[in-house]
This record gives structure tokens, sequence and C-alpha cells, in this order.
């Protein structure tokens, strides 16, 4: 079936589905399990399974686009779509290249989902998983080199940035029902799994059949940590004079905190007492915007 979208002012019945006025990457519809009147906008929906949504006086559930079709006897061809997204500051682009993986009976050459075309390419993916445990999955995405379409790109995003090698690059694996399509009779560009967002974090092989990326989460890029910030006690981490420290007072200071005549000589001592003496006012109490945690380390 086709979803039909959100209304205001409506009255719904226990069990309608509706989906969201806007496309969902979270692959979900919502479920009214408290029947009632729906307000005069559109509610925060959810983006797990499960969870609700208060609409007035009606409650919404969300539950799986694609959950009913896939519990039938004979379910429909599921479709697998790859997005290859570039970067303008790493690839001097924003173009993006989409893909299916392969011709089966079910389709042939290329197809159109959500008015965007995917061209038939022969993609190898793997490594895709969800766990609450261990490290995070780093999935590869091989694609064919044939046309040199791949070897082609990586040479002319390389004139940019040299060496980069389409690192950066985001990739969306989306999966839909072969029925939802465009063209077919229940086409729905809204009912999908969940997308799947990775980074090229490396390019493990290049020849002249196949070019392999290994993929990677936001939170699994090299030289990245979680919290960006890190927990210093005494050292304020925010640049001095800037939109985070935001002093731009004509009193100044070196960095040991003694008084100087001029701005060339102003320095912050990145210390709680550089950052009061600028901030903290006449008796020194004033809020301060200190780039840092005072309080790590102290226990009661």
């Amino acid at each position: 079936m086709a979803f039909t979208s959100w209304a205001a002012g409506t009255a719904y019945a226990l069990n309608d589905i509706r989906r969201a006025t806007t496309q969902q990457s979270s692959g979900l519809v919502f479920k009214c399990t408290t029947a009632g009147t729906s307000g005069g906008s559109e509610p925060a929906w959810g983006t797990d399974i499960g969870t609700e949504a208060a609409d007035n006086t009606v409650v919404w559930t969300a539950v799986s686009s694609v959950f009913e079709e896939l519990n039938v006897l004979a379910p429909n061809a599921i479709i697998e779509l790859f997005e290859l997204h570039l970067d303008a500051s790493l690839h001097g682009s924003t173009d993006v290249y989409r893909w299916h993986n392969g011709v089966n009976e079910a389709v042939s050459g290329s197809i159109i989902w959500n008015s965007n075309d995917y061209d038939y390419m022969p993609v190898g993916a793997g490594g895709f998983e969800y766990n609450s445990s261990g490290s995070y999955p780093r999935p590869s995405l091989t694609l064919s080199n044939a046309n040199r379409l791949i070897t082609t790109l990586i040479i002319l995003v390389n004139a940019v940035t040299p060496g980069n090698d389409l690192l950066g690059s985001t990739v969306k694996r989306i999966r839909v029902l072969k029925k939802h399509l465009d063209g077919q009779s229940e086409a729905d560009p809204f009912a999908q799994w969940p997308t799947e967002i990775y980074l090229v974090d490396r390019k493990s092989n290049e020849d002249v059949n196949f070019v392999t990326f290994e993929l990677a989460t936001e939170l699994d890029k090299t030289n990245q940590s979680v919290p960006k910030r890190a927990m210093i006690q005494n050292v304020c981490q925010w640049q001095y004079r800037s939109s985070e420290c935001s002093y731009s007072g004509s009193n100044y200071w070196d960095k040991t905190d003694s008084t100087v005549p001029t701005l060339k000589q102003d320095k912050c001592g990145k210390r709680l007492s550089s950052c009061k003496l600028r901030f903290g006012g006449a008796g020194g109490t004033d809020p301060l915007p200190f780039g840092s945690f005072p309080g790590v380390g102290l226990t009661q």
C-alpha cells in the first residue's frame, strides 16, 4: 500500500496509518494507537520503532513502513540502492551518483525511485550490521570499474585535493520494495528501510575491474573522538577574542595576568583567573564563559 500523509484537524480511528508530510530517512510510518482529532501542526515524529508522538488528542506510534510486506508468504522483491555524495570542500563538487546493485527477474536496467534515476552497476557491499556492543561496523563497497567511471572520478577529485581518493564522500544505502519504485501501481517514496549513512574512510583497492572502499560511521572516522571537547579542568579551550570567548574589551592583560597597555600585547593566560579579569565584574563574581570544566576531579 502507498501511505497517506498526515493532515491537520482530522479525526483518526484506531490503527489508522499515516506518514509524515516530509520524507523520513528512518523508514517509519505512524499508527494511531489512541483515536482522536489531530492538531493544527504536525507533531514531532519519533525516529525509533515504538516511540510515541502526541498530536492533540491522537497518539501515534512509530512502526516500520515495510514490516507488513516482509511478513507475507511471498514478499515483494527487495531493491538495494546506493548513493555517493561528493563534498564541495574536498572534491570541488556536490554531485551525487546513484546506482542499484544488479539485475534480477524483477528489475532490469536503470530504475527510478523518489524521482531519482539509479543506474545499473555491479556493486558488492558487505559488513552492514546493527549491534549494541563492540566496535562500529566498517562495511566495504566494491564498484565496477569496467567503464573507468570510478577511476575517472577519483582523478577529478584528486586534482582538487591531492591523494583524496574520494575520502570524506557520503555513501547512503537505501533498501526499498520493487512495488514502491516510481511507475509501479503502489509507488511510494516514503516506504523504505532506514537509510544507512557512511563516509568513505579508505580506498582499499583499485584496478581495471573494481574499486573497493572501506566505509565508516561519522563516529568512527580516523583521528576523531567523542566527545570532541576534552574534559580539562584548568585550561580554557576557547579561542581568545572569538565568538566562543566573546571578549572584545579595551582592557588588556598578558599571559601572566599582568596589565599591558596595547591590544597587540593582550594575551589570555587561559586560566580561570584570566577569565575573571575580563568577565568577572567589579567583585569578580559575574558568570564566566570559561571554556573548560573547573569542577572536574572535585569530590564531595
